[in-house]
């Protein structure tokens, strides 16, 4: 199963003539709505990461404040699914989409500018810079430190050594590096105020790298595995993690998403999924 074909799609090719949506996309991209229509999202069409259910469960970690400001980061955003979800439901945050693939952050640029997400696109900005920055060239690049209320990520999941795609800007988006998740989750533990969230959705292999990445930057980790159906083994796991925390180690009961026999989504998930509900810490 895969977890990247949640949003309601709308394809564009050169014979297309019209748009049920946004029209706005051009031949090779789509326009992508989300949140049952609430919002959409510009992307590349057979190439490039394509935002799906992943990023949605990663902007459920984010809860909802109230009237309370917050400031989130959305590293590594792609065309800005996950911090535009977040920003849709939580009306109080300021979201910063962080990303390195200048086309990448193009699209999340034009996703922006869509008319139907003006309702809340002056509470987003696109940076491009490189998560992996640490240091005076992190800050110089526009990420300060410990100055953000929560920090989500989706970082690339495939094993460098892995056989790498043709598509280059796919290929940045999924190869792993060595050492990537403890460069990521140092730049989140900088720029996090003391307090701050961290979270982040990866595949299950990853848990360990996440845990040692973590060390003393992070407590209270509290990871979720998430199952097709009862029984079947983890596809995903979502984890979060408080900055300078020293509570223990989590580990919370699976996230099923589908019944037995069934494709639909069970209705916490689909709740989830769906902008309705935030997945809370215990």
């Amino acid at each position: 199963m895969t977890l990247e074909k949640s949003p309601d799609r709308t394809s564009v090719d050169p014979a297309a003539t019209a748009l049920t949506a946004e029209p706005a996309a051009t031949a090779g991209e789509t326009v992508d709505s989300f949140h049952r229509g609430r919002f959409h999202l510009v992307q590349p069409l057979g190439r490039g990461h394509r935002a799906g259910m992943d990023a949605m469960l990663l902007a459920a970690l984010v809860p909802d404040p109230g009237s309370t400001p917050i400031k989130v980061a959305d590293l590594g955003a792609g065309a800005g699914a996950a911090g535009m979800a977040v920003a849709v439901r939580v009306a109080s945050a300021q979201v910063l989409l962080v990303e390195r693939a200048a086309e990448m952050a193009t699209f999340a640029r034009r996703s922006l500018a869509l008319a139907g997400n003006a309702a809340f696109a002056n509470r987003l900005q696109v940076l491009e810079a490189d998560v992996a920055l640490s240091g005076r060239a992190r800050v110089e690049a526009g990420l300060p430190s410990d100055v953000f209320d929560h920090v989500v990520m989706n970082p690339p999941f495939n094993n460098g050594a892995d056989r790498r795609t043709p598509d280059a800007l796919k290929a940045a988006a999924h190869a792993m590096n060595d050492g990537l998740f403890d460069a990521w989750l140092r730049t989140a533990g900088a720029i996090l105020r003391p307090g701050g969230q961290v979270s982040l959705i990866a595949r299950p292999e990853s848990i360990g790298e996440i845990v040692a990445a973590c060390g003393r930057r992070f407590g209270g980790l509290e990871i979720t595995p998430l199952l097709p159906r009862a029984g079947e083994n983890a596809v995903r796991i979502l984890a979060t993690g408080i900055k300078q925390s020293r509570a223990r180690l989590s580990l919370r009961a699976p996230l099923v998403m589908h019944g037995e026999g069934s494709h639909a989504f069970l209705a916490e998930v689909d709740n989830l999924n769906n902008g309705r509900a935030f997945y809370a810490r215990r």
